[in-house]
């Protein structure tokens, strides 16, 4: 069944290769979506996919990459919108919850 992974990972995820991480991850699943850092210093995704592989996806989420520190992630699951061809890194310059 298809559906939609929406996280907010903080700790040490930015300046450590989380982004890039995280679209090398996702696209080993099949999975489509965005990453991107915010201003707070927190790292935002929106993935859509298999639960079984969105499921895997978070697991390495909640890892991180080698020098990253994950403190807290927040996930919360919600039905696709199919608007992702595929996952990509984003430059969002402010969290907008009303985006989402």
């Amino acid at each position: 069944m298809i559906k939609r992974l929406e996280c907010r990972i903080k700790g040490r995820v930015q300046l450590v290769m989380f982004r890039d991480f995280t679209q090398r991850q996702a696209r080993g699943l099949r999975i489509v979506g965005e990453v991107w850092n915010n201003p707070d210093g927190a790292v935002e995704v929106t993935a859509e996919g298999e639960e079984k592989d969105l499921i895997k996806f978070l697991t390495t989420l909640r890892r991180g990459p080698l020098f990253a520190r994950v403190a807290e992630v927040n996930a919360r699951w919600l039905e696709p919108r199919g608007n992702y061809e595929s996952f990509r890194i984003s430059f969002k310059k402010i969290f907008n919850q009303d985006e989402k």
